[in-house]
């Protein structure tokens, strides 16, 4: 599972971008652990990345 900071350099955006993203039900899914933090699986990050890919 991948922490925030690593998702949001993966993606090269800010943490800001992210939550709004999430608001908007527009981020990839997120697992939130009991103490607040936000966990991304990669698969999850891959499939994600794989729907919102454009045809060249």
């Amino acid at each position: 599972m991948l922490k925030l900071p690593e998702v949001c350099e993966e993606l090269q955006i800010s943490r800001s971008t992210f939550y709004d993203w999430r608001a908007k039900n527009r981020a990839p899914r997120c697992i939130k652990l009991p103490n607040g933090d936000i966990r991304v699986r990669r698969t999850d990050l891959e499939n994600w990345l794989n729907d919102h890919e454009d045809a060249a």
